[in-house]
């Protein structure tokens, strides 16, 4: 097979699903993997976005039919349906939470979700502060469906 520009590839499993060649498809694991690489590409530059507390960014990366489950209040958190009141929680969070910032320990991924292990800091009461935390995502053609977030504690 001949070499196939990166981004082509990307595009046309956004597009089509699958990707064809003049050979015929690509086996399914190849597919799989091409899946896997756009889902880890989406979670990276939201998690980009979500540090730099950029409200378009995330925007950006969102299905218009999201959902946001946060992990407040306890014990079940607080589910936020659709794009507009998601990127209206993030917005406001940003405004509470200046100087916060998630460090991601891992990311796994298989197929279109992935898991996001992470370390939340921001100061409190004067001095450094910080939470654990796991966030199960579903990525669909390139946008962020579901975020469900969870933490230790």
């Amino acid at each position: 097979m001949h070499a196939v520009n990166h981004a082509f590839v990307l595009f046309s499993l956004f597009l089509f699903g699958t990707l064809s060649t003049k050979e015929g498809s690509m086996p399914p694991e190849q597919n799989a993997t091409l899946q896997e690489q756009a889902t880890r590409t989406t979670i990276e530059r939201f998690n980009q976005a979500l540090n730099l507390q950029d409200g378009n960014g995330l925007a950006a990366l969102l299905a218009e039919d999201t959902v946001f489950e946060d992990t407040s209040p306890a014990p079940d958190g607080h589910r936020i349906e659709g794009k507009a009141a998601v990127i209206d929680f993030w917005r406001g969070w940003f405004e509470r939470n200046p100087d916060a910032r998630f460090e991601a320990e891992e990311v796994i991924v298989s197929g279109n979700r992935a898991t996001v292990l992470w370390v939340y800091h921001k100061m409190r009461n004067g001095g450094p502060w910080h939470l654990r935390g796991v966030d199960v995502f579903t990525v669909r053609e390139g946008k962020v469906a579901a975020k469900l977030a969870y933490v230790k504690g």
